[in-house]
């Protein structure tokens, strides 16, 4: 096995360049690098991982921060494997890896990332599931350890986010509903105090003042993010006194549930009782009726989400120039049959 000064002997070139090369630096123009590549592979170098992050002081390693068991979009397994496709197709042209730090359920998130932060594991750092006041925020601002946020905060502080449009959402589902006649919607949001149902529920109350219908605390079902939250909330709903409508779940899988409560009560969804959820899932392809819902490009997202987090950072900002990132992520409605006007 050849060492860099050999590799960089026969390529007539500094150690310098060609260690920067190796390192996926973008001050080494892309001809170069290919040719310091393929020499390499040639030689059969490969270089020392664990002494090279010690001479930089570095890890060419991003982390992204999950909680296990809990899901900020719908089934962890198809949303977050689809947003660390797109992260990784970043981080490969940099020849940076991604991490994945799952936080188990019964743990404090910001004391789990604490001890990440503390044992550097990595440069830099995408965490999800934002709470209302998310103080791992405000430990990784004082640590200076650049990040992005999957999810916007009402905790201070000029951080690179991206969130979906939950806002458009809720406005689009309840014009939707209130054209096809339903004035008494329901909506599901989380039992907890990620920031999401905050936001949905702020712009679910505005879509309802626009079309001047009063909103009712009583129409807020608070439940899991699960099949069985959506079982509860279809309960909840068909006990009420005067039941609701229509229905805008925040998480798609929850129809799943929702769908199998009615029809234990002899209803049919779309025809007894209209239903709109968050995100098209490939599990809500199998119901019938089919789902309104809205899509979205995990993938994208996650490429969106690995350049806005490499542009926070000084060695790769002159190739992603675009600063601090505060972005919606929009989304596209998909009409279903489940949410039909109202009979009468």
């Amino acid at each position: 096995m050849k060492g860099i000064r050999q590799l960089a002997d026969q390529l007539n070139i500094s150690i310098g360049t060609v260690s920067r090369a190796l390192n996926g630096r973008p001050d080494v123009n892309e001809e170069t690098r290919k040719r310091v590549l393929e020499a390499a592979a040639e030689l059969g170098y490969v270089p020392n991982q664990s002494g090279r992050s010690l001479r930089q002081g570095t890890t060419n390693a991003i982390g992204f921060m999950v909680e296990s068991g809990f899901d900020t979009a719908g089934n962890p397994d198809n949303f977050f494997l689809g947003v660390f496709d797109g992260v990784q197709t970043v981080l490969s042209r940099h020849h940076l890896d991604l991490v994945v730090l799952p936080c188990a359920t019964d743990e404090d998130p910001t004391q789990y990332l604490r001890r990440m932060v503390a044992r550097r594991l990595v440069d830099a750092l995408i965490i999800s599931a934002t709470r209302r006041k998310d103080e791992r925020i405000e430990l990784l601002n004082k640590a200076r350890i650049p990040f992005i946020a999957l999810g916007r905060s009402a905790t201070p502080g000029d951080h690179p986010w991206i969130d979906l449009d939950f806002e458009g959402v809720a406005h689009r589902a309840v014009d939707r509903l209130v054209a096809r006649g339903h004035r008494r919607v329901a909506v599901c949001v989380p039992s907890n105090d990620i920031n999401l149902g905050f936001v949905f529920l702020d712009a679910y109350r505005a879509a309802l003042g626009r079309h001047g219908i009063p909103f009712e605390p009583g129409l807020v079902i608070r439940v899991a993010s699960s099949e069985q939250g959506g079982y509860q909330a279809a309960h909840e709903l068909l006990t009420m006194a005067e039941p609701a409508t229509a229905v805008v779940l925040i998480y798609e899988l929850m129809a799943i549930g929702f769908y199998r409560r009615l029809n234990e009560a002899g209803l049919s969804p779309g025809r007894d009782i209209a239903v709109i959820a968050f995100r098209e899932s490939p599990l809500s392809r199998f119901l019938s009726p089919p789902l309104t819902c809205f899509r979205m490009s995990l993938r994208d997202l996650g490429i969106a989400l690995g350049e806005s987090l490499l542009a926070s950072m000084p060695a790769y900002a002159e190739v992603y120039p675009q600063g601090i990132v505060h972005r919606v992520w929009p989304m596209e409605l998909i009409e279903g049959g489940s949410d039909q006007a109202i009979s009468g």
